[in-house]
Order: C-alpha cells, then structure tokens, then sequence
C-alpha cells in the first residue's frame, strides 16, 4: 500500500512539473506562434502564456528593428572598375506567420538578395556617379528588397552603404585628379580677386577725378557767382550815384554857365593833354555858345578894370 501511495505521488509530481513546463512568458517586442501536433494554430501577443506540453509547440517572434551587415564583395562599374562594397539593411517583421513559413533562412535569403541586386544597381552606373550617388543606390537597393521581402513578411526599413573602395591605382589618380582641381581653383580665385581688387582701385581713382572735378567746378561757379555779385553790386552803386548826382544837379537848376564850365572841366579831362583829335558831339553848339558868352563876359571885366 505504501508503495501505491509512493508511486501515486511520483506521478502527481511529475504531472505538476510537466503543467509546469507548460508556462510561456511572451515579451513586450515578442509575438508567439502557437502549432498545434505540427499545425498552426494561432499567434499571440506578450504575456504569460500556457501550452500543453507535447501537444502544442510555441514559437517566439522577434518584432523589433534588426540589422544585417551584408560582407563586402568586388563589383564593376559601367566603365569598367572593379571596386569594393559592403551595405547594412535596416529592417522589421511586419507577419510572423510569414517570416516562421515562407522563408528557411531570412539572414541568408536577404544578405544574398542584397549582393545580388547591388552588383545590378552599382553596375549600371560608372565610377564618378556611384561615388557622389550614394543616396540614390541605398533609394534603389531599398525599394528592390522591401518588394522581394514583401512575401517574407518583412519590411525593409533603409539601405546604408557603408563604403565604395575603388582600387589603389585609380585611388591614386583621383587624389591627383582633386588637387589638380584645387589647384586651378586657387589660380582662378586668385585672378579673381586681383581682378576685382584691379577694378575697385580704377573705380576710386575714377571717383576721385569725379570729385575732384566737380569740386573744382562747384569752386569756379562760386567764384563766377562772388564775382557777379560784386559787380551788380558796384555797378547798381555807380547807377545810384549818377542818380543823385543827376537828381542834385536838377534840384540845383544849374546855369548854362555853369553847365559850360563843368563842359569844359569835362573836356580837360578828356584830352589830358595827350590828345590829338577829340570827337564833340553834334549838339554841342548850345554849350559852345555858352562858352563864347563867358569869354564876353571876361572880356568886359577886363575892360572896367583898365578904364578904372
């Protein structure tokens, strides 16, 4: 009896750690597919999950972004250049279902696509345009494996190219070809800038005489103007003058007389003594016989003072 009781109690146990077994923990980034005798069953998400052992089998789904290192190999250009190139693959489970079935080994299956297609797309392009391309050729390879990838259950989220290694020689000659080209941008950027320098001196002498001239001109004017001024000046003086000279002379009702002797004062003048010809004008006989009363006039006072 006891020995029943005993080997009830070791089968009671092992039944417990066999439910035991039973117990799954599905991660937060996991999903589980569950088979049932080798069928599939359902998927289900992160949680404490639990099976019947050896009637339904689970298996885990990583759904979070991974990354595939696809090796470097030799590929040549459209000009015919071997060079070397290695890509990274960013991608994500979008099915479990169909990354578990579809496919035996994903990494392999995708590293190999990946070779394949990057020797088709780096092929159709020469050594120049796949080295300032990059951004093209990870566009390309990314749409060609996200739309191969797509039965797989699988996302590819981006392309990198991680390096493109012409070989040595041809390394070589584009260094020299770049410092060839530095070099005649320095020698162009130079002539550039004496050029410009060149320019700028002609223009501030050109804008120096500019200056200079309309200073010199603006200087002329102002002398013209002070001299204009000066003669309006003098000259509506000298009118003012013969005004009120005039002006006098008619307030002090001169006398033939005296008009004659001032007539003759005037006449003086005009000779100076260095004259040889002296033009009158024609109406000059009323001041002449002004002068000829005068003489009269003398000759009688020289007669009074003989007879007295």
């Amino acid at each position: 009896m006891a020995a029943v009781i005993s080997l009830f109690g070791i089968l009671a146990l092992a039944l417990i750690l066999i439910a035991a077994a039973g117990f799954k923990i599905v991660r937060p980034y996991q999903k589980a597919l569950i088979e049932v005798l080798g069928r599939y069953d359902k998927t289900v998400s992160s949680g404490l999950r639990w099976i019947m052992p050896f009637i339904k089998r689970m298996t885990k789904v990583d759904m979070r972004e991974q990354v595939i290192d696809v090796p470097p190999q030799e590929v040549i250009t459209k000009d015919n250049v071997v060079v070397t190139v290695d890509a990274v693959i960013y991608y994500e489970a979008t099915d479990p279902v169909k990354l578990t079935y579809n496919v035996g080994n994903f990494i392999l299956a995708i590293t190999k696509l990946a070779q394949t297609n990057l020797r088709n797309v780096i092929g159709d392009l020469d050594l120049d345009s796949a080295l300032t391309s990059r951004d093209i050729i990870n566009t390309k390879l990314r749409e060609i494996l996200d739309d191969a990838t797509d039965k797989w259950g699988v996302r590819v989220v981006r392309v990198e190219i991680q390096r493109i290694e012409p070989p040595l020689d041809v390394t070589e000659a584009m260094h020299r070809q770049m410092k060839a080209e530095r070099d005649r941008r320095a020698n162009v950027t130079e002539a550039e800038g004496e050029k410009r320098a060149a320019i700028l001196t002609a223009e501030g002498v050109k804008e120096s005489r500019v200056l200079e001239a309309e200073g010199q001109a603006e200087a002329i004017k102002r002398v013209a103007e002070a001299e204009k001024y000066q003669r309006l000046t003098v000259a509506e003086g000298e009118g003012q003058a013969i005004e009120r000279v005039f002006g006098a002379i008619h307030e002090g009702d001169p006398t033939p007389d005296l008009l004659a002797i001032k007539y003759m004062e005037a006449l003086q003048g005009v000779a100076d003594g260095r004259a040889t010809k002296i033009f009158l004008p024609l109406d000059t006989s009323g001041v002449l016989g002004s002068v000829a009363a005068i003489g009269e006039l003398f000759k009688e006072a020289s007669k009074d003072e003989a007879n007295g």
